[in-house]
């Protein structure tokens, strides 16, 4: 197993220009993909989850061009549903692609199998594939049932009323929310209880929006979406920064006393997560924020009781910068942290006390009431590319810490360490 070896930080100070975001990577790949006339994609991130979603869009019949960096891509939209009739897409461990593809595939006619890697058949989707059943799709699980991989036979969705559960994953919504304009017809999607990580459906309305179609939003308890001649491209897209790989620099720089500047997120930006510069506020910090750039400049923190079920991701950044605060710290409403890449719930618990934290474990939340002094200890990263990267950040208390398997981080940000390295001094 790969180990890295992050030394105690002395100092941290700089700026970052932020990857473009996993999240809008993926929605815009699939919007342009279905829209009439070509989509010049700019500063798309390149990463394994984004190469997954180019890889399926081209088994698709999609006409991709990228460039030799990844960060540019021409899509010739179809100005429809996917051409082909078969396809067997492997989608690794992103939980985005499986679930906007798994929508996406039954607009057309055809026979598709969606896979991916182990962790992946762990991670529910039946509560996407029953709304997408009273569809017109037909479903077949490979192994368990409610669970990936699974067998689509496809034949055309009709636009009707359909109910999804809101409180396991945004993710089944913000499918059919992205597939919904094809149907050609007025569609109403009910929330069966409260809708989680709502940033990210407000995310998903907006980037609609810019493909040429008004999604009305009735308090996040129904959408609904008129009948349309579907998705126009906007002939240019600029992905923004991503907002939850900018939570670790952030943070270093509250917790460390310096001062870092993110580029390519800020006040008009998106994305939820860039509301982890609000709670590091919170926290004690200094926040200023810029039209696209957030700066923060550390100062002694205290620990919060704070909700952030709208804002899981950042969650985690958070929890291992309560390591640096005075008095405990209450993450609460996170039970979806259990059902993404790893249950990072039971993972970060763990991985906080072999740091010397005391830590308490809920069904959905987190108290962490940090230690005297940051443990040398080994993180175990449970091939969860956050868990890596947050705890980059215990590496700013006195002792030496190290990341096993660093590549987990390629799912979304390739080159995390060595940002990460730009804006630390060790001596």
């Amino acid at each position: 197993m790969d180990q890295l070896l992050l030394p105690s930080v002395k100092k941290v100070d700089g700026t970052v220009d932020l990857p473009g975001s996993k999240s809008l990577s993926n929605r815009v790949l699939l919007l342009a993909a279905l829209a009439r006339g070509k989509t010049e994609v700019h500063n798309l991130l390149e990463s394994d989850d984004t190469k997954h979603m180019l890889d399926s869009l081209k088994n698709l019949g999609t006409d991709l061009v990228l460039s030799d960096d990844g960060t540019r891509c021409t899509v010739t939209g179809l100005g429809g549903p996917f051409p082909v009739s078969n396809a067997d897409l492997y989608l690794g461990a992103s939980g985005t692609d499986i679930r906007l593809l798994c929508s996406a595939v039954c607009l057309g006619n055809g026979i598709f199998s969606l896979t991916g890697e182990p962790r992946m058949f762990e991670r529910p989707i039946g509560d996407l594939v029953e709304p997408l059943t009273d569809l017109g799709a037909e479903f077949q699980y490979l192994r368990d049932e409610g669970y990936p991989p699974l067998r689509v036979k496809a034949s055309g969705l009709t636009g009707k009323k359909v109910s999804v559960r809101g409180n396991i994953s945004s993710q089944y919504l913000t499918s059919l929310l992205v597939s919904s304009p094809m149907m050609r017809e007025r569609f109403i999607i009910n929330v069966e209880g409260e809708l989680v990580s709502k940033p990210y459906i407000d995310m998903t309305v907006e980037m609609i929006r810019r493909f040429g179609v008004e999604v009305t939003n009735y308090h996040y308890q129904s959408f609904e979406i008129p009948r349309s001649d579907g998705y126009e491209s906007p002939g240019r897209a600029l992905v923004e920064g991503d907002a939850s790989s900018a939570t670790y620099f952030l943070s270093a720089a509250a917790i460390k006393g310096g001062t870092v500047r993110v580029n390519g997120v800020g006040r008009d930006s998106v994305q939820g997560d860039v509301e982890h510069a609000s709670v590091l506020e919170k926290m004690g910090a200094k926040v200023s924020w810029g039209q696209d750039w957030i700066e923060v400049s550390g100062a002694p923190l205290h620990g919060i009781d704070v909700d952030l079920n709208h804002m899981p991701d950042a969650a985690m950044t958070v929890a291992t910068t309560a390591l640096f605060a005075k008095g405990k710290t209450v993450i609460r409403n996170i039970y979806n942290w259990r059902l993404k890449e790893t249950d990072r719930l039971s993972a970060m618990s763990t991985e906080l006390k072999k740091v010397g934290a005391e830590v308490i474990e809920g069904e959905d939340y987190l108290e962490i009431v940090p230690p005297d002094k940051i443990s040398s200890a080994s993180i175990d990263t449970y091939n969860d590319h956050r868990m890596a990267m947050c705890f980059s950040l215990a590496s700013l208390g006195e002792s030496a810490i190290t990341i096993n398997d660093p590549g987990c981080v390629s799912k979304t940000f390739p080159d995390y360490f060595s940002k990460f390295q730009d804006i630390v001094k060790i001596i």
